[in-house]
């Protein structure tokens, strides 16, 4: 595990599923850690698991909130080393009835969410000439899947961002990377699985079989998999690292 002690990290989305792993992990490495997400509750029950936590409320697809979440991070906690942008969301639906109230929710949550933590992250890392950025993508960034088509879209503008943006910083201490987790059990799963059964009229144990056989190692990514990729890429070992999108997914891509 590498030792972060007397970083400073940002979370977003990290009340709960993959985020809160990822926050938790941070943590017990050294980090000190702030999670933020759009309920307060959540983010408390965080807070409560770690004296290294802490929350604050922010809608990462507002820019006048994240604007003001960094402001008070900086004002509060200091000059941040890491930036994990994991706040998103997955809907489906056949692409002839994606909307464009669906279209632009994926896009505003999973993309512009990152564009504008990345965005507001990045003077403070200029500052300092270090610092890791990091997002949380997914498979669906790397290939396509059906009835996501909006999410995948989103999902493959976070990858061609962090590679862009990782060319630009090149020179810098600064890496810019992003994790692509398979599917992964959290209840954004859960929530997959329901709708698979709700529109199919499959079982439970069918519905599950259906999302892990995607992965050919024939299960389901634990959250810590993906934290212990995030905290690699925090050490030192990983400065050469950068505009690298990670699968983890069992081999699947």
């Amino acid at each position: 595990m590498s030792d972060l002690s007397g970083q400073r990290a940002l979370v977003t989305g990290g009340g709960s599923g993959l985020g809160a792993a990822i926050a938790l992990a941070l943590a017990e490495a050294g980090a000190s850690v702030v999670v933020s997400g759009r309920r307060m509750e959540p983010l408390e029950e965080m807070a409560a698991k770690s004296d290294r936590i802490s929350g604050i409320v922010a809608d990462m697809t507002d820019e006048a909130s994240v604007r003001e979440l960094f402001e008070r991070i900086g004002a509060e906690h200091g000059d941040l080393d890491i930036i994990v942008a994991n706040a998103g969301t997955a809907e489906s639906a056949p692409f002839h009835r994606t909307g464009m109230d669906l279209w632009k929710k994926m896009l505003d949550v999973n993309l512009t969410g990152v564009f504008l933590t990345f965005q507001n992250a990045l003077p403070g890392l200029l500052k300092r000439k270090q610092g890791r950025l990091i997002a949380v993508a997914s498979t669906a960034g790397l290939k396509g899947y059906p009835y996501v088509s909006a999410y995948s879209a989103a999902k493959h503008g976070v990858v061609g961002l962090t590679k862009s943006l990782a060319l630009e910083l090149a020179e810098t201490c600064i890496t810019v990377n992003a994790v692509c987790p398979g599917f992964t059990q959290t209840p954004m799963l859960e929530r997959s699985i329901e709708t698979i059964m709700q529109k199919t009229g499959k079982g439970r144990d069918e519905a599950i079989a259906a999302l892990a056989d995607a992965n050919p190692q024939k299960r389901f990514v634990r959250p810590e998999e993906v934290a212990e990729t995030v905290l690699f890429l925090c050490g030192p070992n990983a400065a050469a690292i950068t505009g690298q999108a990670i699968s983890i997914s069992g081999g699947e891509v």
